[in-house]
């Protein structure tokens, strides 16, 4: 299983050093920032609780659990049309000019799919009257419609609490013993990094020292947290006391081929060896 949108952030590339960090044992499994899910759908647990900011991926993630054949049927449609299309970019440009909040949930979904498996790098961005305006991706041959990986993912949701909220909001219900990942959009490592917007009003400095706050509060109530984000001074700051350890991680989405490379990321966390450990 794997996950149905190709995110910029995603946790691909660091995947297997996080898992080498979750806890041995833990009760439910919080998501705030969930994004495409590399995580999660690695972990597959029991009882989950996902939550992102963008409205339209959180449609896609219910469209998924509660009607995934009529997704099915309609990526099938979009698949089909944009092979026909000559230029195939006029497809897709006629797709992304779609006013998504006007179209019923099943074509939202299939609608951001199609685009996040067309579009250039996979990269979400909107602008600043929240429209998405992505250019085309010229891939030769994109994979618009995977249809066993769809079902399996509908069958793991099943169980699954989907929220669209601040993530403040959706920690409130974190419990001792449960196990929060919080993988926020990361504070820019330089001034020209800055390029997406992750929802309409972005994510800045005071959110990264919100989310500091929402981590000491969790470690407080006994719940296990981990969290990634980029390797700069305000991250190490904020979580000095925790001990960030340092990841290697490939930066794939740039303009300019020659800034594509390895970077530091943080991983840090509130527990040692499966426990609480400040």
């Amino acid at each position: 299983m794997k996950p149905f949108v190709k995110w910029a952030g995603g946790k691909g590339q660091i995947l297997g050093e996080l898992l080498k960090r979750v806890p041995d044992t833990y009760g439910t499994y919080y998501e705030p920032f969930v994004g495409g899910g590399a995580l999660y759908f690695a972990l597959s647990p029991a009882r989950a609780v996902l939550n992102d900011k963008n409205p339209h991926l959180m449609n896609a993630y219910s469209v998924i659990r509660d009607d995934v054949e009529s997704l099915i049927r309609k990526l099938a449609e979009h698949e089909a049309a944009y092979r026909q299309t000559v230029p195939q970019s006029a497809y897709y440009y006629r797709v992304r000019s779609l006013k998504p909040w006007s179209l019923p949930p099943v074509e939202r979904a299939s609608w951001l799919i199609f685009l996040n498996r067309t579009c250039y790098n996979g990269l979400w961005r909107v602008n600043s009257e929240g429209v998405f305006n992505v250019p085309f991706g010229r891939y030769k041959n994109p994979r618009i419609l995977d249809e066993a990986n769809l079902r399996e993912i509908s069958a793991l949701l099943q169980s699954v609490t989907l929220r669209c909220v601040d993530f403040e909001e959706v920690l409130e219900g974190a419990q001792a013993g449960d196990f929060v990942y919080l993988d926020p959009p990361y504070d820019p490592v330089s001034d020209t990094s800055r390029f997406t917007n992750y929802v309409d009003e972005g994510f800045g400095p005071k959110d990264q020292e919100r989310l500091a706050g929402v981590f000491e509060a969790l470690s407080r109530r006994g719940v296990l947290a981990m969290l990634s984000n980029s390797d700069t001074p305000l991250i190490r700051r904020l979580y000095a006391r925790y001990e960030p350890e340092v990841v290697c991680a490939k930066r794939p989405i740039n303009c300019r081929g020659d800034r594509r490379g390895v970077i530091n990321e943080l991983v840090i966390r509130n527990y040692r060896g499966g426990a609480i450990g400040r």
